[in-house]
């Protein structure tokens, strides 16, 4: 979703003023970080993990590159991409909040992923990386929480090399009706529950159920992917459009 002419955006449903949002998507992450990969494992009963493997392969990640992984949280593909650059490779993992970043980079560590890893706390509107930097970029399941999507596929484009390339993974629109009203009753009754009794925060988890309707459907995403200069644009529905997985080069 654009940000409004009268510098408003969404958070959720509600309308707030667009320099409020970080602050407040920032407060909803402090609040889940230490409980996200269980919630992660729950919500989704463990598909997430298949979900991001595809990701992966459809990086053609190798040996050497640089890759940025943004929004890049507790690390799941942080860990996958360190071992397919090696040690002549690089893996950023960049998130805007510190208690994610905090939370990744004890757990990768403690599965002994050192040496070729590094973290950065950044917002994606304003990469703080030279142009060109880059062989591949990750987001997953961070772009829909970020206030100017525009702005941050633009500062995406301009830290990646050319030839280099793009992947989203983000929910999107379910492909069929009886899907999306299994999925809202899921969303909407069920996941605030499960927020409240493994989290103890029920409202963390209205807003990201409320996040997932306002966010662009597939078709749009890949418009506005081509309009920030992303070429052979394409997207893959996974788990009937639950999740897609959105791709772009840079050339």
């Amino acid at each position: 979703m654009k940000q409004g002419q009268d510098n408003t955006t969404h958070f959720g449903y509600k309308t707030v003023d667009a320099n409020e949002k970080v602050g407040l998507v920032a407060d909803v992450f402090h609040s889940v970080a230490a409980k996200y990969d269980i919630m992660n494992d729950l919500m989704s009963m463990g598909i997430h993990r298949l979900w991001k493997r595809y990701t992966i392969d459809c990086s053609a990640a190798r040996r050497g590159q640089k890759v940025l992984d943004l929004a890049g949280g507790t690390g799941d593909l942080t860990a996958k991409f360190s071992r397919l650059v090696g040690d002549t490779g690089q893996v950023i993992l960049a998130d805007i909040n510190d208690s994610m970043i905090k939370v990744g980079r004890d757990k990768l560590r403690d599965n002994g992923i050192v040496g070729n890893v590094e973290y950065v706390q950044a917002n994606a509107e304003a990469l703080p990386f030279p142009d060109n930097t880059f062989d591949i970029v990750t987001i997953a399941f961070g772009l829909r929480n970020v206030t100017n999507k525009d702005a941050a596929l633009a500062s995406i484009f301009r830290v990646l090399k050319p030839g280099g390339r793009l992947l989203v993974l983000e929910f999107s629109k379910p492909t069929q009706d009886w899907l999306s009203k299994v999925y809202d009753t899921y969303s909407f009754k069920l996941l605030p529950t499960m927020g409240k009794l493994i989290a103890n925060d029920s409202e963390s988890y209205q807003y990201l159920a409320e996040s997932i309707r306002m966010h662009p459907d597939q078709d749009t995403l890949k418009a506005m992917m081509e309009q920030a200069g992303f070429e052979q644009t394409q997207y893959t529905n996974l788990t009937g459009g639950i999740v897609a997985l959105h791709r772009g080069f840079k050339f």
